[in-house]
Protein backbone atom coordinates (compact mmCIF):
# COMPACT_ATOMS: atom_id res chain seq x y z
CA UNK A 1 0.00 0.00 0.00
CA UNK A 2 3.29 2.57 0.74
CA UNK A 3 4.64 1.77 -2.78
CA UNK A 4 1.38 2.09 -4.08
CA UNK A 5 0.82 5.50 -2.60
CA UNK A 6 4.48 6.38 -3.35
CA UNK A 7 4.16 5.38 -6.91
CA UNK A 8 0.53 7.92 -6.87
CA UNK A 9 2.23 10.72 -5.37
CA UNK A 10 5.05 10.75 -8.27
CA UNK A 11 3.00 10.08 -10.99
CA UNK A 12 0.69 13.54 -9.50
CA UNK A 13 4.08 15.36 -9.09
CA UNK A 14 5.25 14.34 -12.54
CA UNK A 15 1.80 15.65 -14.26
CA UNK A 16 1.88 18.70 -12.50
CA UNK A 17 4.57 20.10 -14.25
CA UNK A 18 4.05 22.56 -16.93
CA UNK A 19 2.57 21.23 -20.04
CA UNK A 20 2.32 24.84 -22.45
CA UNK A 21 5.41 25.69 -24.30
CA UNK A 22 6.18 29.27 -23.32
CA UNK A 23 5.83 29.86 -26.31
CA UNK A 24 2.19 29.58 -26.73
CA UNK A 25 2.08 31.61 -23.76
CA UNK A 26 -0.64 34.62 -23.84
CA UNK A 27 -1.68 33.87 -27.34
CA UNK A 28 -4.47 31.39 -26.57
CA UNK A 29 -7.56 33.35 -27.19
CA UNK A 30 -8.72 33.55 -30.71
CA UNK A 31 -11.65 35.68 -31.61
CA UNK A 32 -13.01 33.49 -34.88
CA UNK A 33 -13.30 30.73 -32.74
CA UNK A 34 -15.82 32.83 -30.70
CA UNK A 35 -17.52 34.45 -32.84
CA UNK A 36 -17.87 31.77 -35.67
CA UNK A 37 -19.45 29.92 -32.72
CA UNK A 38 -21.72 32.85 -32.18
CA UNK A 39 -22.63 33.16 -35.77
CA UNK A 40 -23.57 29.62 -35.87
CA UNK A 41 -25.56 29.40 -32.97
CA UNK A 42 -27.28 33.18 -33.47
CA UNK A 43 -26.91 34.53 -36.70
CA UNK A 44 -29.69 34.74 -39.54
CA UNK A 45 -27.23 36.56 -41.80
CA UNK A 46 -23.38 36.16 -41.19
CA UNK A 47 -21.42 39.46 -42.40
CA UNK A 48 -18.31 38.87 -39.93
CA UNK A 49 -16.18 35.45 -41.34
CA UNK A 50 -14.68 36.48 -44.80
CA UNK A 51 -15.22 33.75 -46.92
CA UNK A 52 -18.08 34.23 -50.26
CA UNK A 53 -21.30 32.46 -49.77
CA UNK A 54 -21.49 32.28 -53.38
CA UNK A 55 -20.40 29.92 -55.96
CA UNK A 56 -16.45 29.05 -57.00
CA UNK A 57 -16.05 29.73 -61.04
CA UNK A 58 -17.68 26.69 -62.95
CA UNK A 59 -14.16 26.69 -64.63
CA UNK A 60 -12.48 25.66 -61.63
CA UNK A 61 -14.73 23.46 -60.50
CA UNK A 62 -14.63 21.46 -63.71
CA UNK A 63 -10.77 21.90 -63.21
CA UNK A 64 -10.62 20.03 -59.98
CA UNK A 65 -13.92 17.26 -61.50
CA UNK A 66 -11.32 16.29 -64.62
CA UNK A 67 -8.32 16.05 -62.10
CA UNK A 68 -10.75 13.72 -59.23
CA UNK A 69 -12.35 11.95 -62.69
CA UNK A 70 -9.32 11.95 -65.08
CA UNK A 71 -6.83 8.98 -65.99
CA UNK A 72 -3.99 10.44 -64.14
CA UNK A 73 -4.19 8.22 -61.33
CA UNK A 74 -0.99 9.77 -59.52
CA UNK A 75 -3.13 12.86 -59.03
CA UNK A 76 -4.20 10.88 -55.57
CA UNK A 77 -0.62 10.65 -55.03
CA UNK A 78 2.49 12.56 -53.62
CA UNK A 79 3.71 15.63 -56.00
CA UNK A 80 6.61 17.72 -55.40
CA UNK A 81 6.70 18.93 -51.82
CA UNK A 82 6.98 22.82 -52.41
CA UNK A 83 4.86 22.68 -55.30
CA UNK A 84 2.91 20.91 -57.89
CA UNK A 85 4.99 21.38 -61.03
CA UNK A 86 2.11 22.33 -63.07
CA UNK A 87 1.43 25.27 -60.78
CA UNK A 88 4.64 26.51 -59.60
CA UNK A 89 5.57 26.89 -63.41
CA UNK A 90 2.22 29.00 -64.42
CA UNK A 91 2.62 30.64 -60.79
CA UNK A 92 6.16 31.32 -62.01
CA UNK A 93 4.71 32.60 -65.45
CA UNK A 94 2.02 34.83 -64.10
CA UNK A 95 4.55 37.04 -61.60
CA UNK A 96 7.07 37.19 -64.21
CA UNK A 97 4.45 39.12 -65.96
CA UNK A 98 3.50 41.10 -62.99
CA UNK A 99 6.87 41.82 -61.38
CA UNK A 100 8.56 42.76 -64.11
CA UNK A 101 11.46 39.94 -63.55
CA UNK A 102 12.70 36.30 -64.73
CA UNK A 103 11.36 34.34 -62.25
CA UNK A 104 12.77 29.99 -61.58
CA UNK A 105 8.95 27.84 -60.69
CA UNK A 106 11.13 25.28 -58.42
CA UNK A 107 13.27 28.20 -56.35
CA UNK A 108 11.31 31.52 -56.58
CA UNK A 109 7.94 30.24 -55.83
CA UNK A 110 6.55 27.56 -52.96
CA UNK A 111 3.15 26.32 -52.27
CA UNK A 112 1.56 26.27 -48.85
CA UNK A 113 -1.54 25.18 -47.14
CA UNK A 114 -3.35 28.60 -47.64
CA UNK A 115 -1.66 31.99 -46.84
CA UNK A 116 -1.93 31.44 -43.29
CA UNK A 117 0.06 28.47 -43.54
CA UNK A 118 2.45 30.55 -45.70
CA UNK A 119 2.41 33.40 -42.89
CA UNK A 120 3.57 30.77 -40.17
CA UNK A 121 6.62 29.59 -42.44
CA UNK A 122 8.05 32.86 -43.47
CA UNK A 123 7.74 34.23 -39.76
CA UNK A 124 9.34 30.58 -38.29
CA UNK A 125 11.90 30.93 -41.18
CA UNK A 126 12.84 34.30 -41.01
CA UNK A 127 12.08 35.20 -37.31
CA UNK A 128 14.40 34.79 -34.58
CA UNK A 129 14.48 35.24 -31.28
CA UNK A 130 14.55 38.82 -29.54
CA UNK A 131 13.79 39.95 -33.66
CA UNK A 132 11.48 42.86 -33.78
CA UNK A 133 8.65 43.12 -36.51
CA UNK A 134 7.01 46.09 -37.27
CA UNK A 135 3.38 45.64 -38.19
CA UNK A 136 0.92 48.11 -39.47
CA UNK A 137 -2.42 48.55 -37.20
CA UNK A 138 -5.05 47.31 -38.31
CA UNK A 139 -3.55 43.82 -38.87
CA UNK A 140 -4.83 40.63 -39.74
CA UNK A 141 -4.51 39.04 -36.41
CA UNK A 142 -2.38 36.09 -37.06
CA UNK A 143 0.29 38.31 -37.46
CA UNK A 144 0.78 39.43 -33.72
CA UNK A 145 0.84 35.52 -32.56
CA UNK A 146 3.05 34.50 -35.30
CA UNK A 147 5.66 37.12 -34.47
CA UNK A 148 5.67 35.96 -30.51
CA UNK A 149 5.52 32.08 -31.56
CA UNK A 150 8.93 32.86 -33.71
CA UNK A 151 10.47 34.71 -30.20
CA UNK A 152 10.03 38.09 -31.70
CA UNK A 153 8.61 40.98 -30.62
CA UNK A 154 5.73 43.01 -32.74
CA UNK A 155 6.04 46.83 -32.66
CA UNK A 156 3.08 48.59 -33.65
CA UNK A 157 2.34 51.38 -36.27
CA UNK A 158 -1.10 52.35 -36.51
CA UNK A 159 -2.81 53.87 -39.43
CA UNK A 160 -4.67 57.00 -38.20
CA UNK A 161 -8.16 57.85 -39.94
CA UNK A 162 -8.45 61.61 -41.33
CA UNK A 163 -12.13 62.82 -41.77
CA UNK A 164 -12.89 64.19 -45.39
CA UNK A 165 -13.81 68.06 -45.29
CA UNK A 166 -15.85 67.73 -48.21
CA UNK A 167 -18.97 65.89 -45.77
CA UNK A 168 -18.17 63.00 -48.21
CA UNK A 169 -18.06 59.12 -46.44
CA UNK A 170 -14.91 58.38 -45.48
CA UNK A 171 -12.59 56.07 -47.59
CA UNK A 172 -9.98 53.48 -47.05
CA UNK A 173 -7.67 56.04 -48.32
CA UNK A 174 -8.45 58.55 -45.09
CA UNK A 175 -6.10 56.31 -43.16
CA UNK A 176 -2.66 56.96 -43.36
CA UNK A 177 0.36 56.32 -41.81
CA UNK A 178 2.54 59.31 -39.67
CA UNK A 179 5.87 59.30 -42.29
CA UNK A 180 8.17 60.77 -39.10
CA UNK A 181 6.46 57.86 -36.44
CA UNK A 182 7.22 54.79 -39.38
CA UNK A 183 10.57 55.81 -39.08
CA UNK A 184 10.78 56.12 -35.74
CA UNK A 185 9.98 52.37 -35.37
CA UNK A 186 13.13 51.07 -37.96
CA UNK A 187 16.15 50.03 -35.38
CA UNK A 188 18.89 47.66 -35.64
CA UNK A 189 16.56 45.43 -33.67
CA UNK A 190 14.06 45.24 -36.35
CA UNK A 191 14.14 41.92 -38.53
CA UNK A 192 11.26 42.82 -41.00
CA UNK A 193 7.84 44.51 -41.37
CA UNK A 194 4.53 43.19 -42.42
CA UNK A 195 2.70 44.71 -45.34
CA UNK A 196 -0.85 43.77 -45.85
CA UNK A 197 -2.03 45.66 -49.31
CA UNK A 198 -5.12 45.47 -49.33
CA UNK A 199 -5.34 45.79 -46.22
CA UNK A 200 -7.88 43.37 -44.25
CA UNK A 201 -10.22 44.87 -42.15
CA UNK A 202 -9.74 48.41 -43.66
CA UNK A 203 -9.60 48.12 -47.55
CA UNK A 204 -7.18 50.23 -47.74
CA UNK A 205 -4.98 49.79 -51.05
CA UNK A 206 -1.76 51.44 -49.84
CA UNK A 207 -0.39 54.16 -52.35
CA UNK A 208 2.99 53.94 -54.44
CA UNK A 209 3.68 56.84 -52.21
CA UNK A 210 3.09 55.14 -49.34
CA UNK A 211 4.73 51.66 -50.37
CA UNK A 212 7.95 54.04 -51.54
CA UNK A 213 8.54 55.31 -47.86
CA UNK A 214 8.55 51.58 -46.65
CA UNK A 215 10.27 50.28 -49.43
CA UNK A 216 13.16 53.32 -48.29
CA UNK A 217 13.35 52.16 -44.78
CA UNK A 218 13.91 48.79 -45.84
CA UNK A 219 16.60 49.32 -47.63
CA UNK A 220 18.25 52.07 -45.56
CA UNK A 221 17.78 49.52 -42.25
CA UNK A 222 18.26 46.32 -44.27
CA UNK A 223 15.29 44.76 -42.77
CA UNK A 224 12.37 42.16 -44.85
CA UNK A 225 9.60 42.86 -46.41
CA UNK A 226 6.59 40.00 -45.76
CA UNK A 227 4.09 41.10 -47.75
CA UNK A 228 0.57 39.13 -47.76
CA UNK A 229 -1.18 40.32 -50.73
CA UNK A 230 -3.77 37.75 -50.77
CA UNK A 231 -6.23 40.52 -52.12
CA UNK A 232 -4.27 41.58 -54.99
CA UNK A 233 -7.24 41.25 -57.49
CA UNK A 234 -9.90 42.69 -55.14
CA UNK A 235 -9.10 46.36 -56.17
CA UNK A 236 -12.34 48.96 -56.86
CA UNK A 237 -12.97 52.25 -58.70
CA UNK A 238 -9.99 52.04 -60.79
CA UNK A 239 -7.71 51.36 -58.07
CA UNK A 240 -4.27 50.12 -59.12
CA UNK A 241 -2.54 47.20 -56.94
CA UNK A 242 1.28 47.94 -56.28
CA UNK A 243 3.55 44.80 -55.43
CA UNK A 244 6.09 46.13 -53.23
CA UNK A 245 8.84 43.53 -54.63
CA UNK A 246 8.44 45.61 -57.82
CA UNK A 247 9.97 48.47 -56.42
CA UNK A 248 13.47 49.05 -56.33
CA UNK A 249 15.67 47.62 -54.30
CA UNK A 250 12.67 45.51 -52.91
CA UNK A 251 12.58 42.44 -55.04
CA UNK A 252 15.59 40.54 -52.42
CA UNK A 253 13.99 41.71 -49.45
CA UNK A 254 10.54 40.69 -50.02
CA UNK A 255 8.37 37.66 -49.70
CA UNK A 256 5.15 37.92 -51.52
CA UNK A 257 1.92 35.85 -50.17
CA UNK A 258 -1.05 34.86 -52.24
CA UNK A 259 -4.00 32.90 -52.04
CA UNK A 260 -6.08 30.74 -54.34
CA UNK A 261 -8.86 31.08 -51.74
CA UNK A 262 -9.32 34.94 -52.57
CA UNK A 263 -8.74 34.62 -55.97
CA UNK A 264 -10.50 32.18 -57.41
CA UNK A 265 -13.22 32.23 -54.05
CA UNK A 266 -12.35 28.81 -53.00
CA UNK A 267 -11.03 29.66 -49.40
CA UNK A 268 -11.99 25.97 -48.70
CA UNK A 269 -9.36 24.88 -50.52
CA UNK A 270 -6.32 26.26 -48.72
CA UNK A 271 -3.96 26.70 -51.41
CA UNK A 272 -1.47 29.52 -50.93
CA UNK A 273 2.19 30.87 -52.13
CA UNK A 274 5.17 32.63 -51.51
CA UNK A 275 6.51 34.09 -54.44
CA UNK A 276 10.54 35.64 -53.72
CA UNK A 277 14.33 35.37 -54.38
CA UNK A 278 15.45 31.80 -52.98
CA UNK A 279 17.91 33.64 -50.60
CA UNK A 280 14.77 33.58 -48.69
CA UNK A 281 12.26 30.85 -50.16
CA UNK A 282 15.43 28.57 -49.18
CA UNK A 283 14.95 28.77 -46.07
CA UNK A 284 10.75 28.97 -45.71
CA UNK A 285 11.02 25.25 -47.63
CA UNK A 286 13.09 24.28 -44.68
CA UNK A 287 9.81 24.83 -42.41
CA UNK A 288 7.70 23.84 -44.92
CA UNK A 289 9.04 20.44 -45.16
CA UNK A 290 9.53 20.55 -41.86
CA UNK A 291 5.57 20.72 -40.75
CA UNK A 292 3.25 19.86 -43.29
CA UNK A 293 5.70 18.55 -45.83
CA UNK A 294 3.07 19.05 -48.62
CA UNK A 295 0.15 20.21 -49.81
CA UNK A 296 -3.11 18.50 -51.33
CA UNK A 297 -2.25 17.25 -54.92
CA UNK A 298 -5.90 17.35 -56.39
CA UNK A 299 -6.50 21.23 -55.18
CA UNK A 300 -2.93 22.14 -56.84
CA UNK A 301 -3.57 20.69 -60.05
CA UNK A 302 -7.20 22.66 -60.33
CA UNK A 303 -5.89 25.80 -59.45
CA UNK A 304 -3.13 25.47 -61.59
CA UNK A 305 -5.61 25.02 -64.52
CA UNK A 306 -7.18 28.10 -63.37
CA UNK A 307 -3.98 30.08 -63.64
CA UNK A 308 -3.33 28.74 -66.89
CA UNK A 309 -7.20 29.97 -68.37
CA UNK A 310 -6.06 33.25 -66.67
CA UNK A 311 -3.18 33.47 -68.15
CA UNK A 312 -4.62 33.41 -71.68
CA UNK A 313 -7.05 36.07 -70.71
CA UNK A 314 -4.88 38.44 -68.63
CA UNK A 315 -6.63 42.15 -69.08
CA UNK A 316 -8.95 40.86 -71.15
CA UNK A 317 -12.53 41.54 -69.85
CA UNK A 318 -13.65 37.99 -69.89
CA UNK A 319 -10.94 37.53 -67.21
CA UNK A 320 -12.22 35.85 -64.05
CA UNK A 321 -9.61 38.80 -62.23
CA UNK A 322 -11.45 41.29 -63.86
CA UNK A 323 -14.74 39.83 -64.13
CA UNK A 324 -15.26 39.50 -59.90
CA UNK A 325 -13.88 43.08 -58.59
CA UNK A 326 -17.03 44.28 -60.40
CA UNK A 327 -18.88 42.15 -59.57
CA UNK A 328 -17.66 42.64 -55.56
CA UNK A 329 -18.10 46.46 -56.03
CA UNK A 330 -21.45 46.17 -56.98
CA UNK A 331 -22.02 44.03 -53.81
CA UNK A 332 -19.80 46.98 -51.64
CA UNK A 333 -21.50 49.92 -53.28
CA UNK A 334 -25.34 47.83 -51.81
CA UNK A 335 -23.87 47.57 -48.37
CA UNK A 336 -22.60 51.28 -48.21
CA UNK A 337 -25.93 52.60 -49.13
CA UNK A 338 -27.92 49.94 -46.91
CA UNK A 339 -25.55 51.01 -43.67
CA UNK A 340 -25.33 54.85 -44.41
CA UNK A 341 -29.23 54.67 -44.62
CA UNK A 342 -29.37 53.25 -40.78
CA UNK A 343 -26.63 55.64 -39.48
CA UNK A 344 -23.59 53.09 -39.22
CA UNK A 345 -21.31 55.40 -40.86
CA UNK A 346 -19.42 53.34 -43.11
CA UNK A 347 -15.51 53.63 -44.41
CA UNK A 348 -15.93 53.00 -48.06
CA UNK A 349 -12.92 50.31 -49.11
CA UNK A 350 -10.69 50.13 -51.95
CA UNK A 351 -10.27 46.60 -51.92
CA UNK A 352 -10.83 43.40 -50.76
CA UNK A 353 -14.30 42.16 -49.39
CA UNK A 354 -14.25 44.04 -45.87
CA UNK A 355 -16.17 47.09 -45.29
CA UNK A 356 -16.09 48.99 -41.85
CA UNK A 357 -18.71 51.07 -40.59
CA UNK A 358 -18.96 53.19 -37.43
CA UNK A 359 -21.47 52.50 -35.12
CA UNK A 360 -20.88 55.47 -32.76
CA UNK A 361 -24.64 56.39 -32.99
CA UNK A 362 -26.13 53.09 -31.42
CA UNK A 363 -24.78 53.08 -28.25
CA UNK A 364 -28.12 53.95 -26.72
CA UNK A 365 -28.91 50.35 -28.40
CA UNK A 366 -27.11 48.19 -26.54
CA UNK A 367 -27.03 47.38 -22.63
CA UNK A 368 -24.34 48.57 -20.45
CA UNK A 369 -22.33 45.72 -19.12
CA UNK A 370 -21.38 46.39 -14.99
CA UNK A 371 -17.94 45.98 -14.38
CA UNK A 372 -17.01 44.56 -18.01
CA UNK A 373 -14.21 45.01 -19.29
CA UNK A 374 -14.80 43.90 -23.15
CA UNK A 375 -14.70 46.72 -25.29
CA UNK A 376 -17.71 48.24 -27.13
CA UNK A 377 -17.28 46.89 -30.14
CA UNK A 378 -17.37 43.42 -28.87
CA UNK A 379 -20.38 43.96 -26.60
CA UNK A 380 -22.27 45.77 -29.56
CA UNK A 381 -21.36 42.63 -32.16
CA UNK A 382 -22.38 40.40 -29.59
CA UNK A 383 -25.40 41.91 -28.75
CA UNK A 384 -26.62 42.69 -32.63
CA UNK A 385 -25.53 38.63 -33.07
CA UNK A 386 -28.03 37.18 -30.34
CA UNK A 387 -30.66 40.42 -30.73
CA UNK A 388 -30.67 41.29 -34.22
CA UNK A 389 -29.38 37.92 -35.95
CA UNK A 390 -26.72 39.67 -37.72
CA UNK A 391 -22.86 38.52 -37.31
CA UNK A 392 -19.58 41.18 -37.78
CA UNK A 393 -16.51 41.21 -36.27
CA UNK A 394 -15.34 43.83 -34.17
CA UNK A 395 -12.63 46.44 -35.24
CA UNK A 396 -10.30 46.42 -31.83
CA UNK A 397 -9.57 42.55 -32.51
CA UNK A 398 -7.23 43.57 -35.47
CA UNK A 399 -5.41 45.92 -32.85
CA UNK A 400 -3.17 45.40 -30.03
CA UNK A 401 -3.76 45.18 -26.68
CA UNK A 402 -2.03 48.62 -25.93
CA UNK A 403 -4.49 50.30 -28.74
CA UNK A 404 -7.58 48.28 -28.90
CA UNK A 405 -9.50 50.61 -26.97
CA UNK A 406 -8.90 53.66 -29.24
CA UNK A 407 -10.81 52.19 -31.59
CA UNK A 408 -13.98 50.61 -30.40
CA UNK A 409 -16.84 52.27 -32.42
CA UNK A 410 -15.92 50.20 -35.08
CA UNK A 411 -17.30 46.87 -36.56
CA UNK A 412 -16.37 45.28 -39.60
CA UNK A 413 -18.67 43.35 -42.44
CA UNK A 414 -17.63 41.11 -45.42
CA UNK A 415 -19.40 41.82 -48.54
CA UNK A 416 -18.21 39.00 -50.70
CA UNK A 417 -21.76 37.59 -50.52
CA UNK A 418 -24.77 36.39 -52.64
CA UNK A 419 -27.15 39.23 -53.47
CA UNK A 420 -29.82 37.66 -51.60
CA UNK A 421 -27.65 37.33 -48.27
CA UNK A 422 -27.52 41.24 -48.58
CA UNK A 423 -30.75 41.99 -49.26
CA UNK A 424 -31.74 39.60 -46.16
CA UNK A 425 -29.37 42.17 -44.28
CA UNK A 426 -30.67 44.82 -45.79
CA UNK A 427 -34.25 43.98 -44.03
CA UNK A 428 -32.77 43.59 -40.59
CA UNK A 429 -30.94 46.83 -40.80
CA UNK A 430 -34.36 48.66 -42.13
CA UNK A 431 -36.35 46.39 -39.45
CA UNK A 432 -34.12 47.81 -36.91
CA UNK A 433 -34.38 51.57 -37.91
CA UNK A 434 -37.70 51.41 -37.84
CA UNK A 435 -37.94 50.07 -34.24
CA UNK A 436 -35.59 53.12 -33.27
Amino acid sequence: LKASNSLSHSLQAKMSRPVQARRLEGIDKNIWVDFVKLAATYSKVNLGQGFPDFPAPDFLTEALTRALSGGNHMLHQYTRAFGHPPLVEVLAQFFEKLLGRDLDPMTNVMVTVGAYHALFCCFQALVDEGDEVIIIEPFFDCYESMVKMAGGTPVFVPLRPNSPKDGKLMSSADWQMDPAEVASKFSERTKAIVLNSPNNPLGKVFSRGELGLIAELCVKHDVLCISDEVYEWLVYDGKQHIRIASLQGMWDRTVTIGSAGKTFSVTGWKVGWVVGPNRLIQHIRTVHQNSVYHCATIAQEAVAQGFQRELMLYGKPESYFVQLPKELQQKRDWLVQSLDDVGMKPIIPEGTYFLVADISQFKSDVPDVPNSDEPYDYRFTKWMVKNKGLAAIPLSAFYSEAHKNNYTNFIRFCFAKEDATLKAANDILQKWKQEK
